[in-house]
């Protein structure tokens, strides 16, 4: 029963109980209406001068309207006009600039409408519409801060024409913490060269380099793997100074910390990868081409809930606050950590010896070797360089040798003849003697060396008697001048046979050599 008639049916009961002589709290108590809708429906009829037997005989709509009459409504107040909503994605954008407030935005708003929310209402309303995001939006990044980096797990494959030998490259992703730029690129392997090759042309395309570089933990990037302080590649690290940059990689197994190259590698996979399928190519020049083209597109595609591609969040967010890249490219080198360096202050690489300061012998240094240069560093402090050389040999700075050593190998047969000239005749025959006898004159450096070496520690009469007796006995040997000096026989007569077949230049030419009168 509609609940209008029901009502009526009340009041009509009311009404008669009432006109019968019950008191208004007993008809409350009989008709189960309170006591001051009672009351309100006595007043009414009286104001509308119906009474019982009248109402008795009226329909219900008329008691209805009689007692409770139509009055003419308030006019409506004009509504104020709706508020334009803020453009939140724009606001969540803004958000990601560095020292970006919700406070400056606000009054921005407030000055474009005088209107609109107030501070807190505007907050609030910022609240949930970041709320409804996903989650992996929630993450907190600047503009320009940091790039996510990766290989995918899949490649496209290519044919080499010289040999028909099937390949598959490996494709290099990178995505931007804020805008989640993506870009894409084939290499060859996933080496180092190949990571610092992709980082490389990311930064090209991105127009600037990141504060941050965000990789996995592969062999190729750290030496040693590390939850909390892993090992970075040194060349890794150099490419990351020269671009103004740091790199902190994610923890192993904690796929969320590079989020957004995840997903990123996912989209390249659906929606380049997959694409490209069915095409045949000859290079990975050629499957970059492809891949270029296909970029273009993704980054063009709108962000669901964000209402804005990929490339303009990037020019409104991230491209205003990359770094300015370098004026020369980055030089790729790699490094020898912890190398002895030997005896003779020299450290070898592929068959090459290269000298280091004598100073350093005995020691452990690094070694870097780029395309052109081999450097040597001793606790991050470089101490030679030389151009590289792909054969067997040795380079020798004569910096890096201690004086007698550059002594040493500054002398040459005719220093050394010059200087038993000074001695005596006897000393100079000798020294040729020497120098004759071997079979490279450099063998008899030594010796000679050692031999002029005597006139430090014996008077040059004696040194000269000696090398003259050495002569007439053929003794061409440093030890042997010595042990006569020692054994004080330089003057001793020689046996007659020896003086008789002595040289006549040297017999002319020598006052301490007797003759065959002597003996006479």
């Amino acid at each position: 029963m509609p609940r209008e008639r029901l009502s009526m049916r009340r009041i009509k009961e009311v009404l008669r109980l009432t006109a019968g002589g019950l008191s208004r709290r007993q008809v409350a108590g009989a008709t189960g209406v309170s006591l001051g809708a009672v009351n309100s429906y006595v007043c009414r009829a009286e104001n509308a001068g119906l009474s019982w037997p009248q109402c008795d005989e009226l329909d219900e709509a008329t008691i209805y309207e009689r007692l409770f009459p139509k009055r003419d409504r308030p006019r409506e107040r004009s509504r104020p006009e709706r508020r334009e909503e803020p453009d939140w994605a724009s606001v969540h954008a803004e958000l990601r600039r560095k020292h970006m407030t919700r406070q400056l935005l606000w009054e921005e708003y407030r000055e474009a409408q005088p209107d609109g929310y107030g501070r807190t209402q505007f907050f609030e309303h910022y609240r949930r519409w970041r709320s409804k995001l996903p989650v992996w939006m929630r993450q907190t990044h600047r503009g320009g801060e940091k790039v996510f980096v990766d290989f995918s797990g899949d490649g496209i494959p290519w044919t080499d024409p010289r040999t028909g030998e099937r390949r598959t490259a490996a494709l290099f992703v990178s995505a931007l913490g804020v805008s989640q730029l993506i870009f894409a690129r084939a290499t060859e392997r996933e080496r180092l060269r190949d990571w610092l090759e992709g980082l490389e042309h990311a930064f090209g395309y991105y127009g600037g380099s990141t504060e941050v570089i965000v990789p996995d933990q592969p062999r190729s990037v750290v030496t040693r793997s590390s939850r909390y302080e892993p090992e970075l590649q040194q060349t890794f690290a150099d490419f990351a100074r020269h671009y103004s940059s740091c790199v902190i990689p994610a923890r192993p197994g904690k796929p969320r910390d590079k989020a957004k190259v995840e997903n990123a590698v996912l989209i390249v996979q659906r929606w380049i990868i997959a694409k490209l399928r069915n095409r045949i190519f000859s290079s990975i020049a050629e499957i970059n081409r492809a891949v270029s083209e296909l970029l273009d597109d993704v980054n063009a595609r709108r962000i669901r809930r964000v209402g804005l591609s990929r490339r303009e969040l990037f020019d409104r967010v991230d491209r205003p606050a990359l770094t300015p890249l370098p004026l020369r490219r980055f030089e790729y080198a790699d490094w020898k950590l912890k190398v002895l360096v030997g005896p003779d202050y020299h450290v070898r690489y592929e068959e090459h010896y290269y000298s280091v300061p004598y100073r350093l012998a005995g020691r452990r240094v690094d070694i870097r070797i780029s395309a052109n240069t081999v450097e040597v560093f001793h606790r991050h402090e470089r101490f030679a360089s030389h151009r590289r050389s792909d054969g067997a040999g040795k380079t020798t700075s004569r910096e890096h040798m201690p004086s007698a050593h550059r002594r040493h190998d500054e002398r040459s047969p005719e220093d050394l003849v010059d200087s038993a000239a000074l001695i005596g005749t006897a000393t100079k025959e000798l020294v040729e003697a020497i120098l004759a006898d071997r079979p490279h004159p450099e063998q008899g450096y030594r010796a000679c060396v050692g031999l002029l070496s005597l006139s430090k520690r014996y008077p040059p009469e004696r040194v000269e008697a000696a090398c003259l007796r050495a002569l007439v006995t053929k003794a061409l040997r440093y030890q042997s001048v010595e042990s006569i000096l020692k054994n004080r026989l330089e003057n001793e007569p020689l046996p007659e046979e020896l003086t008789l077949a002595a040289p006549q230049q040297v017999a002319r030419g020598h006052e301490n050599l007797r003759g065959a009168a002597y003996y006479n």
